[in-house]
């Protein structure tokens, strides 16, 4: 029987080929996770804290509000306005290879507002695993947030 669940989730995942551990602190450590996401974190990821999140390049910033950590397996966050929880999942396929899997919960809009957000969502965190790969694997950071929305041709963010 089908589900009856309608519940609006949002989820991203990519194969990183690197460490569980390696990968989990990327997403910890701003130092690193500003060279495939955001541009400035106001400090490393702790259950309890709430730290911000800055992409200069639109002139945007959030509050972040870390719910849980369960080292190299699982960060749960919640941000935005309205808030939506985050969940990021880490599964260490080998020794060296690690699935990534986000999701995105708690939507509150509804109709074709519902759909934009849902869709935002989709593609920026299918956006930050690709740059997270990229810059993982290759150590390339692909400025795919900053190009993602050029500012000749969007005013996201504005």
């Amino acid at each position: 029987m089908p589900s009856t669940d309608q519940t609006p989730t949002v989820t991203a995942q990519m194969r990183i080929r690197k460490p569980v551990h390696e990968v989990f602190n990327a997403f910890i450590d701003p130092e690193i996770t500003r060279n495939f996401w955001f541009t400035k974190g106001s400090g490393k990821l702790e259950a309890g804290k709430i730290i911000v999140w800055e992409w200069e390049m639109y002139n945007v910033s959030t509050e972040v509000h870390i719910e849980e950590i369960k080292p190299d397996e699982e960060i749960v966050i919640s941000w935005g306005e309205p808030a939506t929880k985050v969940v990021f999942s880490f599964q260490s396929l080998s020794d060296n290879s690690t699935y990534v899997s986000i999701t995105n919960t708690g939507f509150s809009q509804q109709g074709s507002e519902l759909w934009a957000v849902i869709n935002d969502s989709t593609g920026g965190f299918t956006t930050v695993l690709d740059g997270a790969k990229a810059w993982l694997e290759f150590n390339i950071n692909l400025n795919l947030i900053a190009d993602k929305f050029p500012k000749e041709v969007s005013d996201h963010g504005a």
